[in-house]
């Protein structure tokens, strides 16, 4: 056995924030908070059919706004949409190339009509994704990515850093669009 674990030390990296940051900040989101948009034209998850964004991924009633190339500068995003990249872009697809789960993508994806069922999503793919690098090991860790990654001759411990980054930086995000939304719609 390692002195030192390193996969228990990438996975503490984010069970630590998630835990003692993140979840707290995520409870009792509402459907008003999940949609709003504090600026003209930003993207969302829509009901099929009423997005007027270039692309509109999905493949249940609702859908993700998109464009390709991204415009300059990148539209605002909604909590939906945020949750949306992270839940798809950022776990499912990674859990699906990396950890057998099943196929995902922004197009395949079923998106959540409502705040309740994304942070369901959200915590069932936070929990493949945990469960995929414990099982990693240590051993795991050092072996490149391959052609499922942008950057294929990456580690593995690359890439959960990389995800890591990522959620925290987006779930941030959404905690202050939160914090916003609830300064913005105070009834004192």
């Amino acid at each position: 056995m390692n002195a030192f674990d390193l996969n228990h030390s990438l996975r503490e990296q984010w069970e630590f924030h998630w835990n003692h940051q993140l979840r707290a900040r995520l409870e009792g989101l509402s459907d008003d908070e999940y949609f709003w948009s504090p600026v003209p034209d930003a993207w969302s998850v829509r009901p099929r059919g009423t997005s007027t964004a270039q692309i509109q991924a999905g493949s249940g009633d609702f859908t993700i706004d998109f464009a390709f190339p991204e415009p300059a500068p990148a539209p605002f995003t909604t909590i939906a949409w945020r949750l949306g990249h992270v839940i798809v872009g950022v776990l499912a697809a990674r859990n699906a190339s990396h950890f057998g789960a099943p196929p995902a993508s922004y197009d395949s994806w079923e998106y959540a009509g409502d705040a309740a069922t994304a942070l369901e999503q959200l915590e069932t793919q936070l929990d493949v994704w945990l469960t995929g690098v414990r099982e990693l090991g240590d051993d795991g860790l050092p072996v490149p990515v391959g052609d499922k990654e942008p950057y294929p001759e990456l580690t593995m411990a690359d890439l959960v850093l990389h995800i890591h980054r990522e959620l925290i930086h987006h779930l941030s995000e959404v905690s202050l669009l939160r914090d916003l939304y609830a300064h913005m719609h105070r009834t004192s």
